[in-house]
């Protein structure tokens, strides 16, 4: 696998922080002899600034153009922060550089105030990112989809940092992503085999 070195260093950290074998029950009612829980990784403080850097450079090599990114709290909330603050560390050693903000999008609408379903960054016409940590179903992914459409903004790309690469979560996701491209950081199998080499390092 050929990354950039922001990626192969997040990979590195998510394969140690984050990847765990064993016998486990996924939020989709699934059982996996792995699991992935990269918030261990994006609320690091050296992974999320990874996290904020290979995303970027993730969406530069694909040409995508966005003025925003946004997934669905809770997954996404570290991932949104630090892409938006990577951009603007970028824009200030180069002004050409884009500013892509951030916005949260609710489970469920405030019962209050305004209640509003994204939080941050919601402009109609606007073309935006929609990220999330792991995709298994995508089931989170196709919420925030879904809402930033019924905001008016166009959905330019689909980001994740691991790709379990379920039968049923790719899929669901292009599809409901219109054209849209669908792009992933790593794949589990990518972070299990990280995992595995560092574990029999760490024996040697």
């Amino acid at each position: 696998m050929n990354t950039p070195a922001h990626a192969q260093q997040l990979l590195s950290l998510l394969a140690r922080t984050s990847f765990r074998l064993g016998q486990f029950k996924l939020s989709s009612g699934g059982t996996s002899d792995y699991y992935v829980d990269c918030r261990t990784t994006t609320l690091h403080a050296e992974g999320g600034r990874l996290t904020g850097e290979a995303v970027l450079e993730l969406l530069q090599a694909n040409n995508i153009d966005a003025e925003a990114v946004g997934g669905l709290t809770l997954g996404a909330d570290p991932i949104v922060s630090n892409v938006a603050t990577a951009s603007a560390w970028r824009a200030q050693r180069n002004p050409s550089a884009p500013l892509l903000h951030g916005f949260l999008v609710r489970k469920t609408e405030k019962a209050h105030g305004t209640g509003r379903r994204i939080e941050g960054f919601n402009r109609p016409g606007a073309r935006v990112v929609i990220v999330d940590d792991v995709c298994t179903t995508g089931s989170s992914t196709l919420v925030a989809l879904e809402a930033a459409r019924e905001a008016g903004m166009v959905v330019a790309a689909v980001v994740c940092i691991v790709e379990r690469q379920e039968a049923n979560g790719r899929p669901a996701v292009e599809a409901a992503a219109q054209g849209a491209p669908f792009l992933s950081l790593f794949t589990a199998n990518d972070v299990r085999a990280e995992h595995v080499k560092q574990l029999d390092a760490d024996r040697a």
